[in-house]
């Protein structure tokens, strides 16, 4: 029997008063990015800001009142399963076959080396940055730069993970907050690069955007043959029970290789599994999209289930809760102690993001290089919600094919960057470990740039 009172506030309230937080704060956030034209013009997220604002405020609350607002490891909590839930209910949205077969495959391939290969630079910079902090005496480990392409490229949720992971293996005593606090500066420096290239691109006559109004149609909520709203059960309801079966497929695998590690006593099955929790997520969701569509082609299942809108407004809102409760989640003292390793990881690895994908959009969009750059350096420095607000700025109704090569870019994309991403842990054990792995980083990045460079001259020479 309950007795409801405070002595019950962690196991009966405490979760969900911290997800009332995020909530609260991202209203508040957007209000302000209404209302402040700094804030609107420079397309800060919202999330972002009320992000912020929260961190401030339970920063003065502890100061003052001697009193926690956030429960920091309930937001990394949040953080760890929004990243997955949003990626799930990206790849269960349908491709629309017209724009699949409009865009050539090379295209989608280039695209995804693109990302590949950023990953890669930044992945090299980051560990020679680290191992010049240690060099220097640093209390870092050779590996910590591996948190840049993290934090930039993957964004907070995979940031927070791999920070906890190194933490725990006792490398450093990052908690979460470094990997957090790299990923927020991501999405600033998306949003003020990304307005800075904008309008200077304007000045030059290069973009030449204009406000335009979207009218909607009824398809682009919904198709013809999908399940009514006045169902038994509710459209959303639907929705939301596919992500969590994609998801809890996603444990099972989780739970498998946990197994395996505890019988064979290998930690690398460990890592394998909690580590990666929106690849898994993004397999299983891959594979609840094709039983769905067979099940359809079979005339079994009658009509459409999964509403590609409706999986955007869930995976917005999971992104959105990440960010925000990741940037609520980080702890000022760490960041105080790390600060000169996170500002020049930062720097640098701004400069050579935007640099390389500069170069390489350039060199592989030549008809629409502006809308390439943007989508794909803000998505590589912050996520890509990041890249899809720039992108709408400088081509609000998808007339280029920037928007449909990015999102088909994203299963190569995957494959580019996994060897990063299998090589976390190992990198992480020893300074040789680390030179091995950057070699492998180095070695990559070249491959994939000399791809880039072979294919588009092979393509402009046809």
């Amino acid at each position: 029997m309950w007795n409801f009172d405070l002595s019950q506030y962690d196991s009966v309230w405490a979760l969900f008063i911290q997800i009332c937080l995020c909530l609260v704060f991202l209203l508040i956030g957007n209000t302000l990015r209404r209302k402040i034209p700094f804030l609107r013009k420079a397309f800060i997220p919202s999330a972002l800001i009320g992000g912020f604002l929260l961190f401030l405020v339970n920063m003065l609350a502890e100061k003052i009142f001697n009193f926690s607002l956030v429960n920091a490891r309930t937001m990394q909590i949040i953080t760890y399963h929004m990243l997955a839930i949003g990626f799930i209910a990206m790849s269960l949205k349908i491709i629309n076959k017209g724009n699949e077969n409009k865009i050539k495959a090379l295209k989608v391939f280039q695209n995804g080396a693109i990302t590949g290969g950023t990953y890669m630079l930044q992945a090299v910079v980051g560990i020679i940055v680290s191992l010049l902090f240690v060099a220097f005496g640093s209390s870092l480990f050779y590996d910590a730069g591996v948190l840049l392409p993290l934090g930039f490229g993957q964004g907070p949720g995979n940031a927070l993970i791999w920070d906890n992971n190194f933490t725990a293996a006792g490398l450093f005593d990052g908690e979460g907050t470094v990997g957090l606090t790299i990923a927020s500066i991501g999405f600033i420096v998306a949003s003020i690069c990304g307005v800075v290239y904008i309008n200077f691109y304007k000045r030059k006559q290069e973009i030449n955007h204009q406000e335009e109004v979207i009218k909607h149609t009824i398809e682009d909520y919904e198709s013809e043959d999908e399940i009514e709203d006045s169902e038994s059960v509710d459209k959303t309801s639907i929705q939301i029970a596919f992500v969590f079966l994609a998801y809890l497929l996603a444990f099972g695998i989780m739970w498998l290789f946990a197994k395996i590690s505890e019988w064979t006593g290998i930690e690398l099955f460990n890592n394998v599994a909690w580590g990666f929790n929106f690849i898994w997520g993004v397999i299983t969701a891959t594979l609840v999209k094709l039983i769905v569509k067979k099940l359809h082609n079979k005339k079994i299942m009658k009509r459409r289930y999964i509403n590609n809108y409706q999986m955007d407004r869930i995976s917005g809102l999971s992104f959105d809760l990440m960010i925000l409760a990741g940037v609520a989640a980080i702890d000022i003292d760490i960041v105080t102690k790390y600060i000169g390793f996170i500002i020049i990881l930062a720097i640098v690895g701004s400069i050579v993001t935007f640099v390389y994908v500069k170069i390489m959009t350039k060199l592989c969009f030549k008809d629409f290089k502006h809308e390439a750059f943007l989508v794909n350096f803000g998505t590589l420095t912050g996520t890509a919600s990041n890249g899809m607000i720039l992108l709408r700025e400088v081509d609000s109704t998808y007339n280029t094919p920037a928007n449909d090569v990015f999102i088909l870019s994203q299963f190569p994309a995957m494959v580019f960057v996994a060897p990063l991403l299998i090589l976390l842990a190992f990198g992480s054990k020893s300074l040789t470990n680390c030179i091995i792995s950057l070699i492998i980083f180095f070695v990559l990045f070249a491959a994939y740039t000399l791809f880039l460079i072979i294919s588009c001259k092979k393509e402009n020479r046809n």
